[in-house]
């Protein structure tokens, strides 16, 4: 965490005058419009959770839950956003058994990844070059959920871990939250936990959208879409406390590519992570504030 914030103080530090000049180029209302695509992010993201673990048999009230899930965002600056797995630790007062909350924890983390690939992709299409890698990345996912959902496979794997030993254990319990997460990855709720994960992801690119725009950078929505879930995949591939540093290399280096000057490319993704990342953290950390009191 320490890191992060240092980090975020060296990114301010160095930029602050064009990140200062591009704040009042957005002007308040285009950073309350920012703010809120976020919320739109977070809320969205919120009925998945929900209907996960209402899928796995735990109708967590809603108002609890949203405390809990808000909560979550205070540790997004870890690698793989794993910190946000405290939510299973403060669910357990609702009887939440730890696989089942990891289940949908997993399920959140891949359905994520879905939505971001799924958006680069289309962002893609302006390059019909690239639409060969369209394909590709297409069918990696429908592999990747036909894996994850095969039952046959995971019971497979289970037998294969028949000695006991520390590594073995540590398997089995990660194969019952695998056994878990197949129920989250049903056909019905994996299309509309699909569709709320483009959505939401889709809210926050189109925020970067309309920063540029008020910015007065000329770029297409499915450029600015592009830019956004592939940095943000760079960043999840990267294993970086919440992306650091691989998410804002990549935007910047494709805002310049643009030709976009160097200062504005800089200045537009330190705002826009300023409005999404570091806005999710500051809520997580007020949410887990209340339940330390």
């Amino acid at each position: 965490m320490m890191s992060a914030v240092a980090y975020l103080a060296i990114s301010l530090w160095t930029g602050w005058r064009e990140v200062s000049s591009a704040i009042v180029q957005v002007g308040a209302t285009g950073i309350l419009v920012a703010l809120s695509l976020s919320l739109v992010n977070y809320g969205l993201r919120f009925l998945r959770w929900q209907s996960y673990l209402e899928t796995m048999g735990h109708p967590v009230p809603w108002q609890a839950n949203l405390h809990i899930y808000l909560a979550g965002f205070a540790l997004t600056t870890t690698p793989g956003k794993t910190g946000e797995a405290l939510r299973g630790v403060l669910l357990k007062r609702w009887a939440v058994p730890y696989p089942h909350s990891f289940a949908a924890f997993f399920s959140e983390r891949l359905s994520d990844l879905v939505a971001i690939v799924l958006l680069t992709l289309i962002g893609l299409t302006l390059y019909p070059d690239a639409w060969p890698v369209i394909g590709l990345g297409v069918g990696g996912i429908a592999l990747g959920l036909s894996i994850v959902s095969n039952q046959r496979l995971l019971h497979r794997l289970e037998r294969g871990l028949s000695a006991n030993s520390k590594i073995n254990n540590l398997l089995r319990q990660v194969l019952q939250v695998a056994h878990q997460a197949r129920r989250c990855h049903k056909p019905r709720l994996l299309a509309s936990a699909t569709l709320l994960s483009l959505l939401a992801w889709f809210s926050e690119a189109l925020a970067f959208f309309l920063v540029l725009h008020w910015m007065g950078i000329d770029v297409s929505p499915f450029f600015a879409v592009f830019v956004y879930a592939l940095s943000m995949l760079a960043g999840a591939l990267s294993f970086m406390p919440g992306g650091l540093g691989g998410a804002e290399g990549v935007m910047v280096a494709l805002l310049i590519w643009k030709g976009m000057a160097s200062s504005d490319a800089v200045a537009a993704t330190v705002l826009i992570r300023l409005a999404t990342l570091w806005f999710a953290v500051i809520i997580g950390l007020f949410a887990l504030a209340k339940f330390r009191h």
